[in-house]
């Protein structure tokens, strides 16, 4: 029993119940690992983006990668704009008047910088994370409708 390799993830929060589990044994190949890996990445990137939403506004963070109109070959063009003014002041705007302490907004800055970058980099048609990837086996988790 304690020479047993696996990966346990359970979720038990509010709207998100996810258990992924996978026992590894030696003839678990690499390929298996990597799948069941980007999937519990998706997940948690998905619930991140969703928290960050309830704690500050992301539409405005939104609406200044939108202003950009970012193109498919403006992937520099993209990476300059998240440090711009514009965006910084955005993000800014939408993390201060929070209560938190110095230390802990500057954590939220870089949470919503991230969020920026991973919005603009889409918008030039990369792949920023493994969400866009299409595994065989692996279900997309659906929009809930509004």
């Amino acid at each position: 029993m304690a020479d047993e390799k696996y990966i346990n993830f359970i979720a038990n929060f509010d709207d998100w119940v996810s258990i992924k589990k996978l026992k590894i044994e030696p003839e678990t190949d690499a390929k298996m690992i990597m799948e069941f890996l980007a999937s519990l990445g998706i997940s948690i990137d998905a619930k991140i983006e969703q928290n960050l939403g309830k704690i500050v506004d992301l539409s405005k963070v939104d609406a200044a990668i939108a202003e950009l109109e970012l193109g498919k070959k403006d992937t520099a063009k993209a990476l300059e704009s998240i440090g711009s003014r514009k965006v910084s002041s955005v993000i800014k705007e939408i993390t201060e008047g929070l209560g938190l302490q110095k230390n802990e907004t500057k954590e939220m800055q870089e949470f919503c910088k991230v969020y920026a970058m991973k919005k603009a980099l889409k918008q030039c048609g990369l792949q920023v994370d493994f969400s866009e990837i299409k595994i065989p086996g692996m279900k997309k988790a659906k929009k809930k409708k509004v």
